[in-house]
């Protein structure tokens, strides 16, 4: 199915099939970000092993093999994002693809020394995940859940897009992105299977300068929007704006 039809098709929550392409225009994660994790841990990125679980197309896989992590098991169930990923990182022999999910990634136990979720978590059911995470562990390892979220009140363009896709479907959930007041409360979910604790919250700010061609189809890759509005109102609100 070419991507056309695969837009006419109504969108599941979750599902990101249709979007797989589109993933490669969201921005990256930052290694500031990735260092001050490492620096609570006290390891050393070299040294350690990494699940990247719900890797989607690779966005933070990458990063974290350029940062020269020598061991890497990417886990994500969905195929066409997992096979936009196989691409993205083709060069980075330290990474190996599985296909697995959150509740079961297929890795053996306390065979990683850190696993980590980028905007990905939230698609997982915590009394199923946070057991499998922990089961894959070793003693001494960690879990980190990371996000990429805009900082709505930092510009008139996110404060006026924000009030577009409310204008769009007024009754909308957001699951991960934006304003992290609309989202769950985490530092409880993350304690709440009893597997892990002591959370810490680590923030930094980052910038990633892109064109406006890429910062729109950055928009296209977004599920929750268009699972609950529909491409087209999604579409027709780009055009517009």
């Amino acid at each position: 199915m070419d991507d056309a039809k695969k837009d006419k098709v109504k969108m599941k929550l979750g599902d990101f099939s249709a979007l797989a392409k589109k993933y490669v225009n969201r921005p990256s994660y930052d290694t500031g970000l990735i260092e001050k994790i490492m620096a609570h841990m006290n390891f050393q990125i070299s040294d350690i092993s990494i699940a990247d679980v719900g890797a989607g197309t690779g966005k933070l896989t990458k990063v974290l093999a350029e940062m020269r992590c020598r061991n890497i098991y990417a886990v994500e169930p969905n195929d066409e994002m997992r096979h936009e990923g196989v691409e993205y990182t083709a060069n980075l022999p330290a990474v190996k693809w599985y296909r697995g999910t959150g509740e079961f990634t297929g890795l053996a136990d306390k065979s990683v020394d850190l696993v980590t979720m980028a905007s990905s978590f939230h698609w997982t059911d915590p009394n199923r995940s946070l057991p499998e995470f922990s089961r894959i562990l070793k003693n001494s390892g960690f879990l980190s859940i990371m996000w990429n979220t805009r900082d709505i009140t930092s510009s008139e363009l996110h404060t006026n897009i924000e009030s577009a896709i409310y204008e769009i479907v007024p009754s909308i959930k957001r699951v991960s992105s934006g304003n992290s007041a609309y989202t769950k409360n985490w530092s409880r979910i993350l304690v709440s299977t009893g597997h892990f604790s002591e959370v810490k919250f680590i923030e930094t700010s980052y910038t990633e300068r892109m064109t406006k061609k890429r910062y729109i189809n950055a928009w296209r890759s977004v599920n929750d929007v268009q699972a609950q509005a529909g491409p087209e109102k999604l579409e027709k609100n780009i055009r517009k704006n």
